[in-house]
């Protein structure tokens, strides 16, 4: 499928400007959407990858840069540098402001003509994973794909914030969340903590847990990568897009 790509600027609630990635396919009509939330080194080229791939597939995808407030247009490699630097951005998140981000991406896809706006899915890597996880809680999307979200568990949300956990209740729509049991930033126990959250919510949901994956096992420019884990991944997640966002199945 041909798609067409741009770089643009959505205006939050308070008046300043963050930045994003869009990508969508060359054709005429209304599509369903994807956000595509990036890990912490940023809307760089692994992202900007995911969200062609993911219009390539029919939808509208867009990878908003939720660093800009610290950090805007930070494009990070997959290097020590890089994750020291992703580091220090990702502790100056606090939960409200990520949330307020994701509610205003959501309104500037409403907005586009080529968008069917009930139709809005989510999908993120690392703290990506985790914001998937926030924002299925705090919005209206239909559909979440978290891929290795870290922190989702803890004591405490983004910037001190009540747990990401704590609010699992509140998720509406499908939910799925894919772990590495390799994986030290997110233990094991804290995997079977989401599952127990989203069974006891009655949240539409599935935790697959990769035997030999580790963190970042889906990018392809990590040397944790995990062909097999990723391949599998993605065939859940774009089931289930299909079946949420296009009625398929």
């Amino acid at each position: 499928m041909s798609i067409q790509t741009e770089e643009l600027q959505i205006t939050t609630q308070s008046g300043a400007k963050m930045g994003a990635y869009l990508a969508g396919p060359d054709s005429p009509g209304r599509k369903p959407a994807v956000l595509v939330f990036m890990e912490i080194f940023g809307v760089n080229d692994h992202i900007r990858d995911v969200t062609r791939r993911v219009a390539a597939e029919g939808y509208v995808a867009i990878a908003p840069d939720y660093f800009f407030r610290s950090a805007p247009g930070v494009q990070l490699g997959y290097d020590e540098q890089g994750m020291n630097t992703g580091i220090a951005n990702l502790m100056k998140l606090e939960a409200d402001e990520m949330i307020s981000d994701a509610r205003d991406t959501l309104a500037y896809l409403r907005g586009r003509s080529d968008v069917e706006g009930t139709k809005i899915g989510a999908m993120g890597f690392c703290i990506g994973g985790h914001m998937t996880y926030l924002v299925a809680c705090e919005t209206d999307i239909v559909a979440a794909a978290s891929y290795y979200g870290g922190g989702i568990a803890a004591p405490q949300g983004p910037g001190g914030a009540v747990s990401t956990l704590s609010r699992t209740p509140k998720i509406k729509g499908r939910i799925q969340c894919y772990f590495g049991a390799k994986d030290a930033m997110i233990p094991l126990d804290q995997v079977d903590a989401v599952k127990k959250a989203l069974a006891a919510a009655g949240v539409d949901h599935s935790v697959e847990v990769y035997g030999d994956a580790d963190h970042g096992f889906h990018c392809d420019q990590r040397a944790s990568y995990h062909a097999p884990s990723a391949k599998d991944a993605w065939s859940k997640t774009l089931a289930m897009f299909d079946r949420k966002l296009k009625g398929k199945g």
